[in-house]
């Protein structure tokens, strides 16, 4: 799956808050939902009801809720934890091992026993089917699921991976029940059966209805009746609307950074509050390492001295993003500021002309940026713009901008036909591999060209199999230190996420963090 772009999180709706958010919930699972239910509305959709083919941030928002995984993000952590598991550990020094046990009286929705046959069955099913738009990319390094006795789950790796456990915790390690799935297909009738804390009632093209599973067992205490989310297909007029008109309680995925900013700037008496939680979603421009033009280190230097990201976050993005300065995000352990150390904070147009000069370069360098205007944002197309004009305001370059559709756009660029465009990621897992080896490893996601042996060769595997994740800080500081010297990327913005809630509405605080799960359970309506 590429980056994670099918619907990615706003740059309005993803943001970095002050410090981490206590973890809550008990371990017995009280899911006798208590209190009324809970209206969200949201701008993306919701892609798949199926494990093996979600791979959008809106799928896995259902995933989240209806299917339990074998562990799972707590509020506001990034180390995964057990949820359908008593217990997981490596079991060899090499990370090549993976075993868990299941809690006991682990039930589905529909009643039916959940074992290790159900975890083995949904994993051979994902890699088995493979599907284009699913996570079984996310998996290449497992060779085969065991199961000793119905707790015990073995998983044998290929090579190391110390981060097996966040994959696992992921979306993508949504168990199903093995006598309502499919092997060799994919479920195509919009149902769903997990031991999630919801049941998905019903799934149509304007809403889905959850209501609490009474079977669940896990971490997660229910603190409602039920959810019921609806879509607005990116109609984000007719989101805020239904705010304003009481139609929803919350409004999730899709809000302008203009209305976020009228609403934080309306009088005390609104009946409405917005809430901002952390997240780890960046923006990149990617640059084209065979391009005659941004192929010049030269070009791409003027550029990193040009931009101008608080100008960016001030004038396009009003405030809801914040610069980035490295391509791990602030917030996941391993960040630095490469970016910052090596072209500073504010544009230098002497720097960017000496850069080019440098390179041989004397005229005004000819760019296009290449934008797509939805995908990551709708106000992707005004933020290159501004980019060009930034570029265009120092005399060194004559930049202009051209917005295609994003079928085209992926197509175009793995035919190597742009220089420079514009990329967006929304994380798998809380964790700096997942913002390192798919840009930069064998293989990776942005068919810019781009290649390092130390990065490949060394860095990646090093980082993958060390499972001491605080022992990484050291090389993936040095993989940041490389990309920033080598520049086939440019870190622009981390966004900030957002939720606007009925003044009513409780606990969106502790739904939104750089894990990427929003917790239905945690809603509450006074």
């Amino acid at each position: 799956m590429n980056m994670r772009n099918q619907w990615p999180v706003l740059p309005i709706v993803a943001g970095l808050a002050s410090g981490l958010l206590t973890g809550c919930g008990s371990d017995n699972g009280d899911s006798g939902g208590t209190g009324s239910s809970v209206v969200m509305g949201m701008s993306d959709d919701v892609l798949a009801t199926d494990p093996a083919s979600g791979y959008d941030p809106g799928s896995w928002l259902l995933f989240n809720n209806v299917f339990q995984s074998l562990l799972s993000f707590p509020n506001g952590g990034t180390e995964p934890q057990p949820e359908a598991a008593e217990s997981c550990a490596f079991t060899d020094t090499s990370t090549k091992v993976y075993k868990c046990t299941l809690k006991d009286g682990l039930k589905f929705s529909n009643g039916d026993k959940l074992t290790s046959e159900d975890v083995k069955f949904s994993f051979d099913r994902m890699l088995k089917i493979n599907d284009d738009a699913g996570p079984a990319i996310m998996f290449p390094m497992l060779d085969k699921v065991e199961t000793p006795d119905e707790k015990t789950v073995v998983f044998r790796l290929k090579v190391p991976d110390a981060t097996f456990p966040s994959k696992i915790a992921s979306g993508a390690g949504s168990i199903v029940d093995h006598t309502q799935y499919d092997e060799n297909g994919l479920r195509k009738d919009g149902k769903a059966v997990g031991s999630g804390p919801y049941k998905l009632d019903s799934f149509g093209d304007d809403k889905a209805v959850f209501s609490v599973n009474d079977n669940y067992k896990g971490t997660a205490k229910v603190k409602n009746s039920g959810v019921t989310l609806k879509f607005f297909h990116g109609d984000q007029s007719a989101l805020k609307k239904a705010l304003k008109d009481n139609k929803i309680d919350i409004a999730y995925r899709g809000l302008s950074a203009s209305d976020i900013a009228d609403i934080q700037n309306a009088d005390n008496n609104s009946q409405t509050e917005v809430v901002e939680g952390s997240s780890a979603e960046v923006q990149h421009l990617v640059f084209n390492m065979d391009d005659p033009v941004t192929g010049k280190l030269g070009v791409r230097k003027a550029i990193a001295y040009l931009i101008d990201r608080d100008a960016l976050i001030k004038d396009v993005y009003q405030g809801t993003a914040t610069p980035l300065y490295s391509i791990i995000p602030a917030g996941i352990a391993g960040h630095n500021t490469a970016f910052f150390d090596t072209y500073g904070a504010s544009p230098s147009p002497a720097k960017a002309a000496a850069a080019l000069k440098d390179e041989g370069i004397t005229g005004k360098v000819k760019l296009t940026l290449w934008s797509t205007p939805s995908r990551y944002g709708p106000a992707t197309d005004q933020e290159l713009k501004a980019i060009a004009g930034q570029l265009n305001d120092s005399g060194l370059f004559d930049a202009d901008v051209k917005s295609v559709a994003f079928d085209q756009y992926e197509k175009d660029i793995a035919k190597g036909k742009y220089g420079v465009y514009v990329k967006g990621w929304v994380p798998d897992y809380p964790d700096a591999d997942n913002f390192t080896a798919p840009f930069f490893g064998k293989g990776n996601v942005l068919s810019n060209n781009y290649s390092n042996s130390t990065i490949t060769g060394t860095l990646i595997p090093r980082t993958a199999a060390e499972s001491d994740r605080a022992a990484t800080d050291n090389d993936y500081g040095r993989l940041q230190d490389i990309v920033a010297e080598q520049l086939p990327v440019l870190p622009v913005w981390q966004a900030k996420q957002y939720a606007v809630t009925r003044e009513n509405v409780y606990g969106l605080e502790y739904c939104l963090d750089a894990s990427t799960v929003f917790r239905f359970w945690e809603l509450s309506k006074g």
